[in-house]
């Protein structure tokens, strides 16, 4: 590498979404993008392409924690949540309080491994991924990035918009100036959890949507599927602690949308090809990627049963995933469920 070359901004992890971020923070910014394969690292570096991704030419691969966290007081982390307290571990030693974080990683962290086969789960059991850095890291300076932020799309330059939700106004600051362009807009929120929580359980709409979608079952179904699948995100969010405003916005109900229309959504894809009857092992393997939806389904089935709420949708999909019940059967009993009260969001 060459040492004269300075950085300031850079993104951990060389994911779908991560590349698509770091394309988006090259237009604006020289941009170190980490990623602990090597060999990621030198087909970028060597061939500007990441598989089938052109990488903006302000973006240079690296496999080395320090000299990241050397060169670059702002940090993108974009890890799957199944590997994202490993991975701040790892940059721990050598992230400073100087240090901004702003995370794209939508999931939620059991705080005790032992607890992960306990049948009920309380906001006290659960880190968000913002927790999780401010837990395990001097950083103070943290915020979180979520929206309609489909990486294939981003990668096709087609105009998008993201929240940046932080409890600093430099956080979103710094987040709208490295990340705002033309087809770009960045808003700013400092509702940290709700904005968390609200991309964290649309996963699992996304999920049972893709159901519906390879199952046939229509449009209309799909507007009654999302409309009371938001009902129960914005319940069992207030049950967390967050209010119900960020579940209203883009980083709720358009990445709601998103997320639950769209093939090029992992969880929509996993959802469908489950429909189809294809296992869920054979899926993962040929997606070779994170659906987080599906540890997510996990633990808000906990969740709910600790804070005793009726979440009929997020059951379903748990039971269909994990206890391996019919889907046509759920559907029949979503159908059925003794809800009859429209237009009321909320506990």
């Amino acid at each position: 590498m060459d040492s004269r070359k300075s950085f300031n901004v850079g993104v951990i992890g060389a994911g779908s979404f991560g590349a698509a971020v770091a394309n988006i923070l090259a237009e604006n910014n020289k941009v170190l993008l980490f990623s602990r394969r090597q060999s990621a690292v030198d087909a970028i570096n060597s061939t500007g392409m990441y598989r089938t991704t052109k990488m903006h030419e302000n973006i240079e691969a690296i496999a080395d924690r320090e000299l990241l966290c050397k060169q670059c007081d702002i940090l993108y982390p974009m890890v799957a949540a199944v590997n994202f307290s490993e991975m701040i571990d790892a940059f721990s030693p050598f992230l400073e309080p100087h240090h901004i974080l702003i995370h794209g990683t939508k999931g939620l962290n059991i705080i005790d491994p032992q607890h992960d086969s306990r049948e009920t789960l309380s906001r006290a059991d659960i880190q968000t991924m913002t927790e999780v850095i401010l837990e395990r890291s001097k950083v103070l300076r943290v915020g979180c990035m979520s929206g309609p932020n489909l990486a294939a799309e981003l990668n096709e330059k087609k105009p998008a918009a993201t929240v940046i939700a932080s409890r600093f106004d430099e956080v979103i600051k710094v987040g709208q100036e490295t990340l705002r362009s033309e087809r770009f807009r960045v808003y700013g929120s400092h509702d940290v959890l709700g904005v968390e929580l609200a991309g964290v359980l649309k996963n699992i709409m996304a999920l049972s949507s893709g159901m519906h979608a390879g199952l046939d079952l229509g449009e209309n179904a799909r507007a009654m599927l999302l409309t009371r699948g938001l009902n129960e995100m914005v319940r069992l969010g207030q049950a967390m602690g967050s209010n119900a405003s960020a579940f209203f916005g883009v980083a709720g109900i358009g990445d709601l949308i998103a997320t639950c229309s769209s093939p090029k959504s992992r969880n929509y894809t996993v959802g469908y090809r489950l429909a189809k009857g294809e296992e869920l092992n054979a899926i993962l393997e040929d997606l070779n990627d994170t659906a987080e939806g599906l540890h997510t389904a996990k633990v808000t089935s906990r969740l709910g049963k600790h804070y005793k709420l009726e979440l009929p949708i997020m059951d379903a999909v748990y039971q269909i995933i994990y206890e391996k019940k019919d889907i046509l059967e759920s559907i029949s009993e979503l159908m059925t469920h003794p809800f009859d009260q429209d237009g009321k969001f909320g506990i």
